[in-house]
């Protein structure tokens, strides 16, 4: 008898952790950030709800910090025994979680000043850039399609979810052979019109799925009028003599971006001087796809690589792009008053460099704001979305005056029916399925739509106890 506990990622989209008790042996899926709201956050702060020192094993589905941003927290209380993920993921956790820390550390100490000059006691970072290097040291990369013995009667094997570089659906096998149960966890699921990756691939049979359902209430718009959009608006702004502000994320969103943008020049039709990436973590992320182009789907792989035999990279794909990795350098980009395409962090415009690239475009009637990713309430990229008149940064009220564009069809996630057709190929043996990693509303319309089509699905609880 195999126990399954639910500690994140239940009541919201974020924080995924689930505990797998079997015999002995405790196995950890995932340990992620709480993000979002203060409230929300705080939950990062409260003690683990098991014993960290009896975690035998952690198994990872990939590096985003919603799945992994808590891993240095249970080091810094004990843990010391193996993190399993893919080698790809293994790469990108180093750049994310010292990123991470660091932003924590620098938070911690802004803070810490006006406590001080306040007389009030100091706060400690979540977690600092030693935890992290101790956590790294646990880390063990291991390849797709494989089945390894991770514990005493547990094996996994990782199968390709096309959501991000390393992105994984784990496959957890408990107990002996003749008598054995299968927990499938996906992890995050891929939209099979994304670019790059490969789709999520499918698995037939299961005692037990836990299936993410945060577009579980909604259909992406397709992608041919995704990209007749995208060149309309770089068109548009090519004709206006403006810049294009492109507000992404670091891992996944932005290396998409530049493909599509390497489409569009090796066509003739990106008429702009020059692309900036200005963020370097997301530099650091976009030379580890290169890496590993193994993972990339046949047709955009040869595409990069134009039927040559040579391991090309985005920038042979699109010879304009430049690399920002220094302050100057950012700063020297606001300089520039048009013919630019500047991708930088933040996605949402919460922090980072694309902030001081606002404060110097978004006045002008000429530029151009093209939001590629979703923007969460009360952020300033939802704010800009929603039609706002000024942008506010330090103490500066700033008019918005430039174009702002929302493309919705360059989601990371599977659509409702990409979910729903992913669930169909468990041909050999249905799971019992539990709906994670959603709002309540597009669990309750995923868990709808399954319904209509024969599936049972639970959505679980904080802290249920399962038994299979």
């Amino acid at each position: 008898m195999a126990e399954l506990r639910f500690f994140g990622a239940v009541e919201g989209v974020t924080g995924s952790c689930y505990l797998l008790h079997s015999g002995e042996i405790n196995i950890l899926l995932d340990c992620g950030l709480f993000q979002g709201r203060r409230e929300e956050e705080a939950a990062n702060l409260q003690a683990f709800p098991f014993d960290v020192d009896k975690i035998d094993a952690v198994v990872l589905s990939h590096a985003h910090l919603d799945h992994s941003g808590r891993l240095p927290l249970l080091v810094a209380q004990g843990l010391s025994c193996p993190i399993y993920m893919t080698r790809p993921t293994c790469d990108l956790i180093e750049v994310l979680l010292k990123d991470a820390a660091s932003l924590q550390e620098r938070d911690a100490e802004w803070e810490n000043r006006r406590r001080r000059r306040a007389g009030k006691e100091e706060v400690e970072p979540l977690y600092t850039l030693d935890d992290v290097e101790q956590t790294l040291q646990f880390c063990k990369g291991l390849g797709y399609g494989r089945r390894h013995a991770i514990a005493d009667g547990i094996d996994i094997c990782y199968r390709d979810a096309g959501h991000i570089l390393g992105s994984a659906i784990v496959e957890v096998f408990i107990g002996k052979e003749g008598d054995e149960k299968k927990l499938v966890f996906t992890g995050d699921l891929g939209n099979s019109q994304a670019a790059l990756l490969k789709d999520p691939e499918c698995v037939e049979e299961a005692d037990v799925l836990l299936l993410e359902s945060t577009y579980g209430d909604r259909e992406h718009r397709s992608m041919q009028e995704t990209l007749q959009e995208f060149e309309e608006v770089l068109e548009e702004a090519s004709a206006n003599g403006g810049n294009i502000l492109i507000p992404s994320f670091a891992v996944g969103r932005t290396q998409e971006i530049i493909f599509r943008l390497g489409e569009l020049y090796q066509k003739g039709k990106l008429r702009h001087q020059a692309v900036y990436l200005d963020s370097p973590m997301a530099i650091a992320v976009t030379e580890i796809y290169h890496r590993y182009q193994d993972t990339y789907n046949e047709e955009d792989l040869a595409a990069i690589n134009d039927q040559s035999h040579h391991n090309k990279s985005l920038h042979h794909f699109l010879p304009i792009l430049r690399y920002s990795s220094t302050t100057e350098e950012s700063m020297a980009l606001n300089r520039i008053e048009s013919g630019a395409i500047i991708i930088a962090g933040s996605g949402m415009c919460t922090g980072g460099r694309i902030r001081h690239h606002l404060k110097h475009n978004v006045w002008r009637k000429q530029s151009h704001i093209i939001f590629v990713g979703f923007q969460a309430n009360g952020t300033p990229g939802r704010a800009l979305v929603d039609g706002a008149k000024s942008y506010r940064i330090g103490g500066d009220e700033i008019a918005v005056k430039a174009s702002i564009h929302t493309l919705g069809g360059f989601s990371a996630h599977a659509s409702q029916s990409q979910l729903i057709e992913w669930v169909e190929d468990f041909s050999v043996r249905k799971p019992q399925i539990f709906l994670v990693h959603g709002e309540a509303d597009a669990k309750n319309a995923l868990q709808s739509a399954l319904q209509q089509r024969g599936w049972q699905a639970c959505i679980p609880t904080l802290n249920q106890v399962i038994r299979f």
